[in-house]
């Protein structure tokens, strides 16, 4: 028949195939790392529970920072204290082996966050976006610089959300985080089994 073309076959092989084996594989890897364990194994806890007097080091040591902070505020009338200092407490004592613990990331992070933070507050105000900004520029910078220190995070919202004049960047920030710094550099070192820090710089 005049002008009738005959349809071509189309090859099945060019075709994308969905690999139903490779999405199920993963699926169950992904699954593996987020579900993580729930086995009280030793081997696979995230943190062993310290000794008793241990415990009792980090409590004190906790306690007496930032009672001795709480005191120099009112005794100065100088705000030195803010909340991302009582997750700096938890790993200057609690766990001040831990590179995030060291002195140089105490104050250097909580330096890098503020100033980050405390720029881009002046510069574009504080909106979300500003706040997700400051959070991540100074994770990144503080992991240039190798201060990253966690509190750190929490310090670049606290300038966004109380909108903080520069003055913040040397009080609370640079007079608290050495202060705590000291507290623990003294206190950890009364415990024998203790060695604080392990590197200033």
């Amino acid at each position: 028949m005049k002008g009738y073309l005959p349809k071509k076959r189309i090859n099945s092989s060019y075709l994308p195939r969905l690999n139903y084996e490779s999405l199920q594989l993963r699926w169950k890897n992904y699954w593996f790392k987020i579900r993580g364990t729930w086995s009280s194994c030793p081997l696979t806890c995230p943190i062993n529970r310290p000794h008793h007097r241990y415990i009792f080091w980090s409590w004190f040591g906790s306690f007496l920072a930032i009672a001795a902070t709480a005191y120099l505020s009112t005794k100065t009338n100088t705000p030195l204290l803010m909340a991302p200092f009582g997750a700096t407490s938890v790993l200057i004592f609690g766990v001040p082996d831990s590179p995030l613990a060291q002195p140089r990331n105490v104050i250097g992070g909580n330096l890098v966050a503020a100033l980050v933070s405390l720029t881009i507050l002046h510069l574009f105000g504080t909106e979300p976006w500003t706040m997700g900004l400051a959070v991540a520029t100074a994770i990144g910078l503080m992991q240039l610089t190798r201060t990253l220190h966690p509190p750190s995070g929490a310090v670049a919202l606290v300038v966004m959300m109380t909108k903080a004049p520069w003055q913040f960047l040397l009080t609370p920030t640079l007079e608290g985080s050495m202060i705590l710094v000291l507290c623990a550099v003294v206190f950890n070192n009364l415990a024998e089994e203790r060695t604080y820090p392990k590197h200033w710089l």
